[in-house]
């Protein structure tokens, strides 16, 4: 069932007038309960026993860790747990990869598994494995109620393409009544617009022009793959955060915080920035589970690189069983690598770089690993790149208007979003009431109301004036009738 979808809609307002009718907490968690394992197996009711297995198996693999009374137990049943994720995920995702490069090696006639893959394995592995991992470090207790585990697991909201929600962040929230309020209404449907607006809006409109330059890029000029490159960067920052937008919109209405998972990465000004910003709960995972415990940058400087790099190609890997993303992985890896040894070698002799030239450098370098991480085969990603760097740059020359017209806006986003860090910063967690501008704007009693969140981020709300509101609600209604993609397209994170 996909966010944008009538079907999705009716589904949601359905359990909003259940949770609305239940009369107490633990009725409505079941409810939320219920309605995720029928979200997941709209797509296929088979999917459901897939679900169930991790989640019974760390369930009791926690109870184990937390019970045994030798370090060699709790390092066994940690071994079962990981072991028992990182086979599922490896049988599903990377069994045909595994075999089809077997056959390569030994000149057999290369065959695929009759293997379906099935939606969001490679998001609720990782929450699952990170449950385990942290009863085993102490830095949780384990969840004694297996329904209210199962609840964590199945979550419907983040379960398919994220923000990977950890335990410790979700499971204390459990306390919440999860009545619907229109307090909590008020800051998550604006998010959910917001994300409707990146998909369908900018992600889907962009995506009928960035298919067919990817699909046949001898085609095109020099000019034209720069534009559909720029493109698909804006097409994929708009489609994944577009649906964790979403996805915190509608937590946000049920009751539940989820984290920030995206914060203006294409403001970035280097390379470990737009970590920082980009898919950031998959950033803190691979930092906190396999950066940390490789050794992080506690065995010197040629060791901290190698960390890094072996980290970025394994999160290459995971999100996809090709070669080509564990490339793009690398390229990330050697990227920051290569920034924190210019960090190093810039503070010892007080070299400075200017930011707008930090930028560039970063964007372009993004630019070209988004080639990898969009094209099919790597023969494509290399006449993609070489028509960029102005080999072979004849071809049709074509003006995608769109993308032009959309670009302003990205801009505009950015500059207020830059505005609401900055006023968070100095409102330390109070509300901030408008600058002068928006009180000209906004006259009377509107706020701008921009909050920092511990666990949902930032987030600016409308203006509170009836007026201004209903302003820009019938505005946002009339520029998305008329511009929305009319065929939405699957999220481009359901594949990973």
């Amino acid at each position: 069932m996909v966010f944008t979808s009538f079907a999705f809609i009716k589904f949601f307002s359905i359990l909003l007038v259940a949770l609305a009718l239940c009369r107490s907490r633990v009725q409505r968690q079941l409810v939320i309960l219920l309605a995720s394992l029928y979200f997941y197996a709209y797509w296929n009711p088979w999917y459901l026993f897939l679900l169930a297995t991790p989640s019974v198996i760390d369930y009791l693999c926690a109870l184990r860790i937390s019970h045994a009374a030798t370090p060699v137990g709790r390092k066994f049943w940690l071994a079962f747990s990981i072991v028992s994720n990182l086979g599922l995920l490896g049988y599903f995702k990377y069994a045909n990869f595994l075999v089809q490069n077997f056959d390569r090696l030994t000149g057999r006639e290369a065959h695929v598994l009759n293997i379906l893959l099935p939606v969001g394995i490679s998001f609720y592995t990782f929450k699952t494995m990170s449950y385990t991992i942290d009863v085993y470090r102490r830095h949780i207790e384990p969840c004694r109620s297996w329904w209210r585990y199962a609840m964590f697991v199945t979550y419907f909201p983040e379960l398919v393409a994220g923000p990977i929600v950890r335990a410790s962040v979700f499971l204390p929230q459990m306390t919440r009544s999860l009545k619907p309020s229109w307090r909590r209404a008020y800051v998550g449907l604006q998010l959910v617009a917001l994300g409707f607006s990146k998909k369908l809006l900018v992600a889907d409109r962009l995506a009928r022009f960035v298919d067919p330059v990817f699909g046949a890029p001898t085609l095109f000029s020099s000019f034209t793959i720069w534009t559909a490159v720029v493109a698909y960067a804006l097409q994929i920052y708009c489609d994944f955060s577009g649906y964790s937008d979403i996805a915190i919109g509608i937590s946000r209405i049920i009751g539940f915080d989820l984290p920030e998972n995206f914060n203006m990465p294409y403001a970035s000004a280097s390379i470990t920035d737009f970590w920082r910003r980009w898919h950031i709960t998959l950033s803190q995972w691979l930092r906190d589970y396999l950066y940390i415990p490789l050794g992080g940058n506690r065995k010197g400087r040629i060791r901290t690189y190698i960390n890094l790099t072996i980290t970025m190609l394994l999160g290459g890997l995971w999100h996809g069983a090709n070669w080509t993303f564990v490339a793009w992985g690398g390229l990330h890896g050697i990227g920051l690598a290569a920034h924190k040894f210019w960090r190093e070698k810039a503070d010892e002799h007080g070299w400075e770089l200017p930011a707008w030239l930090g930028w560039a450098i970063t964007q372009v370098y993004v630019c070209f690993c988004w080639v990898l991480f969009r094209a099919a085969t790597f023969p494509l990603a290399s006449t993609l790149i070489r028509k960029m760097l102005g080999f072979n740059a004849a071809g049709v020359r074509y003006f995608y208007l769109p993308l032009f017209v959309i670009l302003p806006f990205v801009v505009l986003a950015h500059l207020v979003g830059a505005y609401a860090n900055d006023r968070v910063q100095l409102a330390a967690g109070r509300r901030t009431y408008a600058p002068a501008w928006a009180s000209r704007l906004y006259p009377g009693p509107a706020r701008f109301a921009v909050r920092p969140h511990p666990k949902a981020g930032t987030y600016a709300l409308l203006p509170s004036s009836r007026f201004a509101l209903g302003f820009f609600l019938t505005t946002w209604i009339v520029v998305f009738y008329l511009f929305a993609a009319v065929d939405s397209n699957p999220f481009i994170y359901f594949q990973f």
